[in-house]
């Protein structure tokens, strides 16, 4: 696989867990007495990932903090945002610092059992400009449904409408830094409902089937249920 710099985005303020983790960022919450920011890291780092860029804004200080000491698998660096800029608006801050020119992009608030090696051989075969791995699920409106031709190719991303079976988005992406062109600096710009769907509109992006189950820290009974199985 050739190296890749991985983006994390943790900058949300996850409001919807604040009833039980309300001292911290939500990629912060404690899972197994660690981060679960950590989990995040170490599982990409499992797959030889060995630099990786957290995309920081609520509470970024104590994401700061924790990851300033040296660890000698992995380096950190953290990108700031000064206001909130959303999930694409995010990575385009942080695109000084992103050195390859093809990176990885992970959700800091949830996981997905997924080969990022064969994701990563994928993507270079279909030589897209942007790859998302998708997983089948029974209700991919919780998620954000994607809509993919026989070939993988990415025909449409409904964000969090879908109902029944279907591709939820499992929030792992690769990107050809050169697509980071078509994202506006300094402003709010989702990735689901703003990058994307430009994108796709060149027919360049590539839906990634993975097995895998994805589990979302983002509720307290998403959180729990992330405690319990993920040991």
């Amino acid at each position: 696989m050739t190296p890749m710099d991985a983006v994390i985005l943790c900058g949300g303020k996850g409001t919807r867990l604040k009833s039980v983790v309300s001292d911290r960022p939500k990629p912060m919450a404690a899972l197994n007495e660690k981060p679960f920011l950590e989990l995040v890291i170490n599982y990409a780092a499992g797959f030889g990932f060995r630099r990786f860029i957290l995309c920081a804004g609520y509470m970024g200080e104590l994401i700061e903090a924790h990851f300033a000491e040296a660890r000698g698998d992995y380096e950190v660096v953290v990108a700031r945002e000064a206001e909130p800029l959303d999930t694409a608006g995010a990575v385009k801050n942080a695109e000084h610092l992103i050195r390859t020119p093809r990176f990885l992009v992970m959700n800091g608030d949830s996981i997905c059992n997924t080969d990022l090696r064969a994701f990563a051989a994928f993507h270079a075969a279909k030589k897209a400009v942007a790859s998302v791995a998708v997983t089948k699920v029974d209700s991919p409106g919780a998620f954000g449904s994607i809509v993919k031709d026989e070939n993988g190719r990415l025909l449409a991303f409904r964000e969090k409408t879908g109902a029944g079976t279907g591709y939820a988005n499992a929030g792992i992406y690769i990107f050809e830094k050169t697509a980071l062109a078509a994202v506006p600096a300094g402003v709010r710009y989702s990735m689901e409902k703003d990058f994307f769907p430009a994108l796709a509109a060149g027919g360049g992006v590539y839906a990634y089937e993975t097995a895998g189950r994805i589990f979302d820290i983002g509720t307290p009974e998403g959180y729990k249920e992330a405690g319990e199985k993920l040991k």
